[in-house]
């Protein structure tokens, strides 16, 4: 009797084992889960990012505008083979200061150029820095002329209508598909993450029409529809503003200035 009350004993033991075990791998992927569910981190005050996927990185900085309201902007990061474009700067000398840092320290990459989708200051602001440090400023001829009568300082490298750009395999194509909320807007495409960072050209579900300065309000949803066909298999679509999506982004946009008068 006294064998068999120990033998239960030691089976009571195995299983209370087994338990805490098991308790203790699932607290490990419960934890594991949350880490890898915290995409988005703030580096500084000034500047937020948000990881997309292993290669895409979206980058948020605030522009103060005359009012004195202050408005975040988008921007983009492509990583691979320890290497990276950006695509705009941050708002404010500061924040590409700041997005540089943590790229080259902490992130750990070369970063070969900045391609600028617009010539608005949303998307140039932080020329000087990129240019102070020796990486080279990339826009489209039309963006850079646009730069100049600005008096804004000159990109480095200048393409008409497209330039592809390379890291190790993988490719990204900029284009000037037409005219809308500039004369000059690009698109930079990446096949293979089927994504497009479209900048200000392309608005946020529910977003207003915004800066309507130097836009082209006829041309705006056809240059968008010209994306739209180009790209028929889009996963990820960044705007200018906001936050980003699918093609819906730019099914919104494409009706949204479809009904201007």
């Amino acid at each position: 009797m006294i064998k068999i009350r120990k033998g239960f004993q030691n089976i009571l033991r195995y299983h209370n084992q087994k338990r805490t075990v098991l308790f203790f791998l699932l607290l490990c992927i419960t934890a594991n889960t949350i880490l890898h569910a915290q995409k988005s981190f703030t580096i500084t005050e000034s500047l937020k990012i948000t990881k997309i996927n292993e290669s895409s990185y979206l980058h948020v900085s605030d522009i103060t505008l005359e009012n004195g309201s202050v408005f975040p902007c988008n921007g983009f990061v492509y990583v691979h083979n320890n290497e990276a474009y950006v695509f705009d700067t941050p708002a404010t000398d500061k924040a590409t200061s700041s997005l540089l840092d943590w790229l080259q320290n902490d992130l750990k990459v070369k970063v070969k150029g900045v391609v600028f989708n617009h010539y608005h200051n949303d998307a140039t602001e932080g020329i000087d820095i990129f240019k102070s440090q020796g990486i080279p400023t990339i826009a489209s001829e039309k963006t850079a002329l646009l730069m100049h009568d600005d008096n804004q300082l000159q990109p480095d490298v200048l393409f008409k209508n497209t330039m592809t750009l390379t890291l190790g395999s993988k490719k990204i194509i900029n284009t000037f598909f037409g005219e809308g909320h500039t004369s000059d807007n690009i698109t930079s495409y990446f096949p293979d993450e089927q994504l497009i960072f479209g900048g200000c050209m392309i608005k946020s579900i529910n977003a207003s029409k915004g800066n309507l300065a130097n836009a082209n309000l006829n041309q705006w949803p056809k240059t968008v529809s010209k994306i739209k066909k180009a790209y028929p298999n889009l996963k990820i679509v960044i705007p200018g503003h906001g936050a980003y999506g699918d093609s819906k982004l730019l099914d919104y946009t494409i009706t949204l200035f479809q009904t201007e008068k």
